[in-house]
């Protein structure tokens, strides 16, 4: 044998002999009554210091500072995504918009009850565009945004009864525009807190503060966390980060009237701008 042969042979054997030492026997797989027991008991200590910690607050605010956006989409599974599950809220614009005068007044009821959250909104709200990296003034009113068919029977009768009958389909259109003079002065943020043990549990945690821009000082925090019992589980379609909402602490339940059943994960949507307002009251209009 020349000694080109036996020197890729023994290349060969060490390569093998390296891939054999790496390989390793696959870990036994966690018992599913202790794991569950031990996600159970880390999330119990994690809700220790979980809470809402108000210092200070403002009143007649006219506007706020996004400081951070959120992402469109929904994470309904990614175990190690580090997007604060328990914060989610509306995606996209529509979170900017959950901060916007009006927003949501075409989806409260008609007579609120006590207790139940004001989403006033405000004036107006500032945020910077991660493309351009410019600040940009956002407002919002409703809009027509198409017509509805004046053929169908049902707006036949209503033609019939109102000639001048608004055939309009509206919606609430967001505005942008270059913002001018300085920033609004009370910034809003979040921050995932969850640690790599705490995900490998499906533990997540969360981080909402209202921040005076003026002085850096923090008016407020909400340190929130919540865990999926089925522990990641996917089985029928089950989005385990959803049901992580109906194990939360503090939980999403705003609502104090018994008989409004709103599912912990919907209940996630416009949280910030319930926890926001309670800091920073809006301006009343004139």
């Amino acid at each position: 044998m020349t000694t080109k042969w036996i020197r890729q042979l023994a290349v060969a054997l060490a390569a093998a002999t390296s891939l054999a030492a790496c390989a390793q026997t696959p870990p036994a797989k966690e018992d599913p009554k202790a794991r569950l027991a031990k996600a159970e008991a880390m999330f119990v200590e994690r809700c220790k210091k979980a809470g809402v910690f108000i210092h200070r607050t403002a009143e007649n605010v006219e506007s706020v500072f996004l400081m951070k956006l959120r992402p469109s989409g929904i994470n309904y599974g990614d175990q190690y995504r580090m997007d604060d599950p328990y914060g989610r809220d509306l995606d996209g614009d529509g979170y900017i918009i959950s901060f916007v005068r009006g927003s949501y007044d075409t989806m409260r009821p008609k007579q609120t009850k006590p207790g139940w959250p004001e989403r006033r909104g405000y004036r107006y709200v500032e945020a910077l565009d991660e493309k351009d990296g410019k600040r940009y003034r956002y407002t919002g009113s409703m809009k027509p945004v198409g017509r509805k068919n004046p053929n169908t029977p049902n707006h036949q009768i209503d033609l019939a009864r109102n000639p001048n009958f608004d055939l309009n389909i509206y919606a609430f259109v967001l505005e942008r525009v270059p913002a001018p003079g300085p920033a609004p002065r009370y910034g809003v943020t979040y921050d995932d807190i969850s640690t790599r043990e705490e995900r490998d549990y499906w533990i997540a945690g969360s981080s909402l503060r209202v921040i005076d821009l003026q002085t850096n000082e923090v008016m407020a925090e909400r340190i929130g966390y919540m865990t999926d019992r089925g522990q990641g589980n996917t089985f029928g379609g089950r989005s385990p980060w959803l049901h992580a909402a109906r194990n939360a602490c503090p939980d999403f339940h705003r609502f104090p009237d018994p008989v409004v059943v709103v599912p912990s994960s919907a209940a996630q949507m416009r949280q910030t701008q319930d926890f926001v307002e309670s800091v920073l009251k809006p301006i009343q209009e004139k």
